[in-house]
């Protein structure tokens, strides 16, 4: 009977797990000194969509779609109707090291409790300050290291290791450690939980494979 006990209880922890994890869209706004750019990501389980939001047009300009399960990414062209597989081989550089901490501030964003973490690198003349939420975020982590980005707001988040299960930052913000002066924020501004259909993440019929060479 109470082998039983624990095995119900083990199955409603489990279920409890994988009802908490996110469904839904997250728009992410990154400003900068020269420009402010929309990125909109749609998560299914291991499947992400992430448009890229023309800030003139206000209409998709690109997407990528990850398949984490896959650990693949395909690049969409809606205006040129074309698709084709991302390949990111380059492993991004770091000059000096890169110095965590976990701060012991927190903040309320979007009504998640938020953790801070700051990563410096004095050698770069960087700090970034992350604002991070846990439990309900799986893709993002796999995400952003397949994705294998060059900008130093993916790099650093990176660096920070033993994160708790379900991360993502809400906040984060790049600075000069000279100045003080902010280089670029991202930050969630929208959150919207809802059911994404699967055929959010397939490729139109009509849209021909680009071949890189």
């Amino acid at each position: 009977m109470n082998k039983i006990k624990l095995l119900v209880a083990s199955m409603s922890l489990c279920m409890a797990s994988i009802a908490q994890t996110f469904e839904g869209s997250i728009e992410f706004k990154m400003e900068t000194n020269k420009d402010t750019t929309t990125n909109i990501y749609y998560v299914k389980g291991n499947d992400v969509k992430l448009d890229q939001i023309g800030r003139k047009s206000g209409k998709v300009e690109a997407s990528f779609l990850f398949s984490l399960s896959k650990n693949q990414i395909m690049y969409v062209n809606p205006g040129r109707k074309v698709w084709g597989i991302h390949k990111s081989e380059t492993v991004p550089m770091i000059k000096g090291t890169c110095v965590v901490t976990k701060g012991t501030s927190v903040k309320t964003l979007q009504g998640q409790k938020c953790t801070e973490y700051i990563v410096r690198n004095s050698e770069e003349n960087t700090e970034i300050t992350y604002w991070i939420a846990s439990g309900k975020y799986d893709f993002f982590v796999p995400m952003v290291k397949i994705w294998n980005r060059k900008d130093k707001q993916s790099i650093y988040f990176n660096q920070i290791k033993d994160l708790p299960k379900g991360s993502m930052p809400f906040l984060s913000e790049e600075k000069s450690i000279d100045d003080g002066k902010i280089v670029s924020k991202l930050e969630v501004s929208k959150m919207n939980k809802s059911t994404i259909d699967a055929d959010k993440f397939v490729i139109p019929a009509e849209y021909k494979k680009f071949e890189q060479n």
